[in-house]
């Protein structure tokens, strides 16, 4: 730990309740009120001071994951201060309180652990989930994100180090669409490891067993739905988050019509990408049912975003069978075809097609397929290989190319190459962020990032305000095209297909609008009276960082004195 880290840390855990809500910034009435007077500086230190420190210090910092833990000391400190900071550079720390870095701080959690900032649920508390949410201080929570550390990013079963994840989700509800923090609740359901590293670690927080995949898994989670129901109500919105493949589409399927509920891996992951394709189909001038899409990787991502895709080429006028025709898929086992060796599940069997040919590698599927787009989703690191992109480059104009899988090193290409090879043509989008690329002939590209967070925190916000129940996959395709009609075009222009990180926030309140809009007029909403300005409403509704007052009320008896009587 740097020098400077270490003397923060050990601030942060000596300092009290009252002093961590304002730092400095407390009046001097405040002060005296609280009991604090002389517990901190004299000074009264206005926010934009206290943001002017916090940013010099971020800038002192090299590593993502010393930033990380500052950042987060912050969060603990000084809450508003900290959404202060990140909103206002959103683009240069989102990289840090998410992926790829929250992926990092996931595998050093134990490590780097100082707080608590969720409720860790285990399977051990079989038959006590509720008393543990009555613990939680907060009792009008809104929404929940939940993982079981089974499948993080591209990392594996890290077990309770997960909850890194739902933090950091948590954090963009907040920064990107203003859901008030108090209103959010990261949880981890703890049921083991089957990660060899953690279960030898000394540092490891959660438990020392294998991961329990018996009924009593199965059981805990229903427990864990009800409670939640129970305590925040009916319509309290609880995402799911890396899962393992399997679970994630069973548990969407049982809970989807019973619960506010929603997988950010397999419907989040299908909107913001199709919003790519909606974007790239702008610039080629190719209608999105012209298209043929080949997948790498065919787990959660994959049958999320092409399902979305099939549903989206439908309302264009497709057949659902004519829509699932034009996808394909290839996983660590070839090409999923009908006469395939490997089995497959019954999550992909929709997308199983007669055998094309001779198929070996991925190089030989898009040679045979002759895709109009690729879209990366194993986290299997650089499988888009130099001969991959010049194929595409060869059978397309304008090439659309998709690495989404997290973290950096697991993207299946870089953005210089998929430019530097294809001359500059082809339509690229990645799921970490990569810096401009220049050209040798002077022409700069700006990739775009098709990151979740466009797309999650908006359909939050927009079930939460509404009241939604149920939330069904039309929501995800009305924000995948409310994202893409975000995109300005010179914009497009510069390579991007999405708007610059540094708008998320008017993006997911446009998006949040707008699902607003869809959910009420569809007859999906529960909360009346139904807001006619639903822009208003939900800009008036949003969470801003300005400090409270902590004064209490003054006011005067009218026609009352307090003089003596003379």
């Amino acid at each position: 730990m740097q020098p400077l880290t270490q003397c923060l840390f050990l601030f942060s855990t000596h300092s009290c309740n009252y002093t961590c809500t304002h730092g400095m910034a407390f009046t001097l009435q405040e002060r005296q009120i609280l009991g604090i007077h002389g517990m901190l500086p004299p000074k009264v230190e206005s926010q934009d001071i206290q943001a002017m420190r916090f940013q010099k210090n971020l800038k002192k910092m090299t590593d993502p994951l010393e930033k990380y833990i500052y950042l987060m000391g912050i969060q603990e400190r000084n809450e508003r201060l900290f959404y202060r900071v990140l909103m206002e550079d959103i683009e240069e720390l989102m990289p840090i309180v998410y992926t790829p870095t929250v992926g990092l701080a996931c595998t050093q959690y134990g490590h780097i652990f100082r707080k608590p900032k969720g409720l860790f649920i285990s399977i051990l508390d079989r038959g006590h989930v509720r008393s543990i949410l009555d613990n939680w201080p907060e009792t009008s929570v809104a929404a929940v994100v939940v993982t079981d550390g089974e499948r993080i990013l591209g990392l594996g079963d890290l077990g309770c180090y997960g909850m890194g994840i739902p933090v950091g989700k948590l954090c963009l509800y907040t920064a990107c669409a203003g859901i008030r923090p108090e209103k959010c609740l990261p949880v981890v359901i703890d049921v083991g490891t089957d990660n060899e590293t953690l279960l030898k670690d000394p540092f490891y927080m959660g438990l020392y067993q294998r991961r329990d995949r018996s009924q009593a898994y199965d059981d805990l989670i229903d427990e864990f739905m009800e409670a939640v129901v129970e305590k925040y109500g009916q319509d309290t919105l609880i995402q799911f988050e890396d899962f393992g493949n399997h679970n994630a589409f069973r548990f969407l399927r049982k809970y989807r019509e019973k619960y506010c509920t929603f997988n950010d891996d397999i419907q989040g992951t299908a909107s913001v990408a199709l919003a790519g394709l909606l974007a790239a189909q702008r610039a080629i001038g190719k209608p999105l049912t012209e298209h043929r899409v080949l997948f790498l990787g065919a787990g959660e991502a994959a049958l999320g975003i092409a399902s979305l895709i099939v549903m989206a080429m439908m309302e264009l006028g497709l057949t659902q069978a004519e829509a699932r025709e034009k996808i394909w898929m290839y996983d660590a086992h070839g090409l999923l075809v009908k006469d395939r060796a490997h089995k497959t599940d019954a999550n992909q069997e929709v997308f199983l097609h007669d055998s094309p040919g001779t198929v070996q590698t991925f190089l030989d599927a898009v040679n045979t397929i002759k895709p109009t787009a690729i879209i990366g989703v194993a986290g299997a690191g650089p499988l888009f290989t130099h001969d991959v992109i010049k194929a595409m480059g060869s059978l397309n104009e304008r090439p659309i190319i998709f690495a989404l899988s997290n973290p950096t090193n697991k993207a299946e290409c870089t953005a210089e190459e998929a430019y530097t090879i294809t001359n500059g043509r082809c339509l690229f989008a990645s799921g970490s962020p990569f810096d401009a690329v220049t050209l040798s002939d002077g022409r700069v590209f700006i990739p775009g990032q098709g990151n979740n967070a466009y797309i999650f925190p908006g359909v939050a916000m927009a079930v939460v305000l509404s009241g939604v129940r149920h939330i069904c996959d039309t929501v995800f395709l009305e924000a995948a095209k409310t994202l893409a009609e975000q995109l300005s075009d010179k914009e497009l222009a510069e390579g991007r297909l999405y708007p610059p990180l540094s708008n998320i926030r008017e993006v997911s309140l446009q998006i949040a609008v707008k699902v607003m809009e869809f959910v009420y007029a569809k007859g999906m909403a529960f909360r009346y009276p139904e807001p006619l300005d639903k822009n208003g409403f939900v800009r008036a509704t949003a969470w801003n960082t300005d400090y409270d007052s902590l004064l209490p009320d003054t006011y005067d008896w009218p026609g009352v004195s307090f003089s003596p009587i003379k």
